[in-house]
């Protein structure tokens, strides 16, 4: 607690001390001595009042400066001096009197039972508002010699404005259960029934204002707010409920500062963290004398540029509303209490009241020991009229006049055509337990009745501070508040009749980081508020496709997300294609190894005469060249999308084909040995692997290959699948090998051949002959084995649609390299040297060895 504040504490429980203290001993004094209950010393008379059957008490700030007296204890205290009058104040003090004169009149509301009224001015002094407070209380007659009877003559109290100076009105007089209805106190805190069991309000609570002030921010997009607030009851809650329900929308507070009217030097360095800011937005929940300060400091420095958002405490008051403090100030939002016509104000401002309420424009000296000098500074206000259509607080205390009326009403148990009981004494008590019961409706329209807390419905405006095109000054309405509808209908906005700070038509921005664009996702930055962020591109696989996201989004198994990662899209699908440069390359080079194959099966049916073709088994050199057609177009089927129908046939034709290939090499191979042996001396070995034995050695192996094929179609067929593991952007159409057993048995049945050839031929690459065959078959089959056993590896680790490439190459490889190696060189001697193809050179050099 400040220093100040301590002080105001002190003087305040000082003063209070002394007057209970001085009020005991005099009554006291009477009892015993049966004389009169007296204040001594100069009391505290009401400023403005009525006798009447029954009586209302008014407090009100009508002047908002006072002169503290020297309290030293040592002589009479000094009356405290007012100054500098508060017009907001004035005009709810003639609405009150407006309304009772106007109660007073008609013939339903209390028939024949006259309201009086005592009103006090408390100079927004809490000093004086005790002392006021005491003098409604306590049985205090302006001719001297009434007796104490322990009785209040006041039943009910209308006041204070401001939400602290309530608080004390209600703790004072709480004890005694006199009721208290405020028109303008909307501080959270009295909504405590267990402390203010006695309290009422015309006005809404502030838990309505503090959020409707969070939903305003919100709506209009600003996330990097200020906020400043009045150091008492009414800002302190108030910016409590505001910087709750921030949190809550998303709202992030830079700072919050606070100060109270007497304390210049937090009130400099308020205005030194506005200026050091970089919020463009500022939340000012502050009292109406505060934000008077704050303006002009404000307008001393030359601050401008900041949205203002207000409370109905200050943003309708005229006199904030200059050409000096609009150039700070201009733009601003608020909420205020509805504007309602008050019909019969106007006139009887201007030509009853002054007759009424102060009598000594009439006579002199009705009141004892006050004359007309305690209201001077008043009398120039006689025909002020300029603010009466913008005072929005009016209605409030009209309507708080008549809640106290319909409770007397029911009180005094009044009926229609028949006077009340004027006999039928009531209590303040009484009239706590009928205001908790009223349900009526105001000549302008409005329900009144009070919630389990004593407040009313919300009823805000949205009100902006604009500039008309003559020069003059305006609160226009651009939306609404209304807590009785439905949640999603409460709020309205009307964002393009709204005018922003320095006469701007585009709305201000306020946001500690710019906001993160779809594809993105917000990361807070340590050690700051969540508001603050940076923009982090979201993974691959991931997208947000809003505006500030706070997470990204996976896309669904088969999706990827776009290069902007704000869109799923389809993962794109791989395969050989018949239509890549891969997939051309390689069918190219498949059809050339038909193309080859037929030219030379072609030349050799064209010489099927000659010795090289006899001498090399024409029959099984035929079957080999047609098994190695097989083998080119095989890999063909590997191309292409793979289905149902290509996975079983490409791996079964594969392996088919080429072990019908290796077995026509395996065949020849041994036709060498078998040969060879036959031209020794005795040998008769021909007659075992004769043409018979070597078609049934050929398809006896191949027949394996097949049964092997139809099992593994069987069991666990080939099929097409969608590989998402390799690649998380693509999906590689491949073909599963279903029975991976039945795949690598038939690649090792194939090597098994392969080896078995490579053997025999490597034991027959020396055999003694002009053109060695054993020696061709041994080079092909150390290509065919070295290119499958590469394969392998490459095959396992090559990705998505290579593997299928390495598939290929190995299969065109190893067929190549099958068809040059043990055709190439019959075919260079059948073009080329057409002289060696003889039977003598064929068998010169094996004939000689003979020999």
């Amino acid at each position: 607690m400040s220093a100040n504040s301590l002080f105001m504490v002190s003087l305040t429980f000082r003063m209070i001390l002394y007057f209970y203290t001085i009020l005991f001993l005099r009554c006291f004094q009477a009892k015993t001595e049966n004389a009169f209950c007296q204040i001594i010393g100069e009391a505290k008379y009401p400023l403005l009042s009525k006798d009447g059957d029954v009586t209302i008490g008014g407090i009100f700030a009508i002047h908002s400066k006072e002169t503290l007296p020297s309290f030293e204890f040592q002589q009479k205290p000094q009356p405290l001096l007012c100054s500098s009058v508060n017009l907001r104040d004035f005009r709810l003090a003639q609405i009150m009197i407006f309304a009772i004169e106007e109660i007073n009149k008609s013939e339903n509301l209390l028939p024949n039972v006259s309201i009086g009224y005592r009103i006090f001015d408390t100079c927004g002094s809490r000093l004086s508002s005790m002392s006021a407070t005491m003098g409604l209380m306590n049985e205090l007659k302006f001719a001297a010699g009434e007796t104490c009877n322990g009785q209040s003559p006041i039943h009910a109290i209308i006041g204070e404005t401001e939400s602290s100076a309530t608080v004390i009105l209600s703790r004072t007089t709480g004890p005694f259960k006199i009721p208290v209805i405020s028109h303008s106190a909307s501080c959270e805190c009295l909504s405590n029934r267990n402390d203010y069991p006695s309290f009422f309000r015309t006005i809404s609570s502030d838990y309505h204002q503090g959020r409707a002030l969070a939903y305003i921010v919100k709506y209009l997009g600003w996330s990097w707010v200020g906020a400043v607030n009045s150091d008492n009851d009414y800002g302190n809650y108030g910016m409590a409920i505001f910087l709750e329900t921030a949190q809550k929308e998303g709202i992030c507070v830079e700072y919050s500062v606070k100060f109270y009217r007497t304390e210049t030097e937090k009130l400099k360095r308020v205005v030194d963290t506005i200026k050091k800011s970089t919020a463009k937005v500022i939340v000012a929940f502050v009292s109406f004398i505060e934000m008077g300060l704050l303006i002009e400091q404000l307008s001393i420095q030359n601050i401008t540029g900041f949205q203002i958002i207000g409370v109905e405490g200050w943003i309708t008051s005229k006199n904030y509303i200059t050409t000096n403090s609009f150039h700070s100030m201009g733009g601003s939002l608020g909420l205020a209490l509805r504007k309602i016509h008050l019909e019969g104000f106007l006139d009887y401002v201007t030509k009853s009241f002054w007759s009424t309420a102060f009598p000594c424009s009439q006579t002199e000296g009705i009141l004892p020991t006050v004359g007309c000098s305690k209201y001077k500074d008043l009398l120039p206000l006689k025909n002020y009229t300029e603010d009466v259509p913008e005072h929005r607080y009016s209605s409030h205390v009209y309507k708080a006049i008549y809640a106290v009326a319909h409770s007397l009403h029911s009180l005094l148990k009044c009926k229609e055509g028949e006077d009340c009981e004027k006999g039928h004494a009531t209590q303040p008590q009484q009239v706590v337990e009928a205001l908790k019961k009223v349900n009526f409706t105001v000549k302008f329209g409005d329900r009144v009745w009070f919630d389990r807390t004593g407040a009313t419905v919300a009823h805000y405006e949205v009100v902006n501070w604009q500039q008309d095109t003559d020069g003059s000054f305006q609160f226009k309405q651009v939306g609404y508040y209304d807590a009785s509808l439905p949640p999603d209908q409460r709020f309205v906005l009307n964002i393009e009749s709204i005018i922003w700070p320095g006469g701007n038509l585009e709305k201000p921005r306020s946001v500690c980081s710019e906001s993160c664009s779809p594809g993105t996702r917000k990361a807070a930055q340590k050690g700051r508020p969540v508001c603050c962020y940076d923009c982090v591109p979201c993974a691959d696989g991931e997208i947000s496709n809003e505006t500030d996201s706070v997470n990204c989004k996976q896309c669904p198994r088969e999706y990827w997300s776009n290069g902007e990662k704000n869109k799923c899209v389809l993962k794109a699908i791989e395969f050989l294609s018949f239509t890549e440069i891969m997939g051309i390359v390689l069918v190219c080079f498949s059809l050339f190894g038909v193309g080859l194959t037929a030219v030379v099966a072609i030349l050799f049916w064209s010489k099927m005469d000659t010795p090289i073709v006899k001498a090399n088994n024409s029959e099984l050199s035929f079957l080999l060249l047609f098994s190695l057609t097989l083998c080119f177009l095989c890999s063909l089927t590997f191309i292409g999308r793979p289905t149902e129908w290509s996975c079983m046939l490409r791996h079964t034709a594969f392996g088919i084909t080429f072990v019908l290939c290796i077995s026509c090499v395996l065949g020849k191979t041994i036709v060498v040995l078998m040969v060879f042996k036959a031209t020794l001396p005795g040998s008769n070995v021909m007659k075992w692997f004769g043409p018979t034995q070597q078609r049934l050695s050929v398809l006896a192996f191949t027949f394996i290959q097949v049964l092997i094929c139809v099992l593994w179609l069987t069991i666990s067929p080939p099929f097409p699948n969608k590989n998402m593991t390799y690649y998380k952007e693509k999906i590689i159409i491949e073909c599963s090998l279903g029975s991976t057993i039945s795949f690598w048995a038939v690649l090792g049945y194939i090597g098994l051949l392969a080896v078995l050839c490579f053997i025999l031929a490597f034991l027959a690459r020396k055999l003694p002959d002009n053109f060695n065959e054993a020696k061709f078959i041994t080079f092909s089959m150390l290509i065919f084995c070295a290119v499958w056993i590469t394969f392998i590896p490459a095959y396992v680790s090559s990705p998505g649609k290579f593997t299928v490439a390495v598939e290929i190459f190995a299969i065109l490889a190893s067929s190549f390299g099958l068809l040059l190696c043990i055709f190439a060189p019959k075919c260079y001697i059948i073009i080329c040297k057409p002289e060696q193809n003889t039977k003598q050179h064929v068998m010169g050099k094996t004939s000689l060895k003979v020999q």
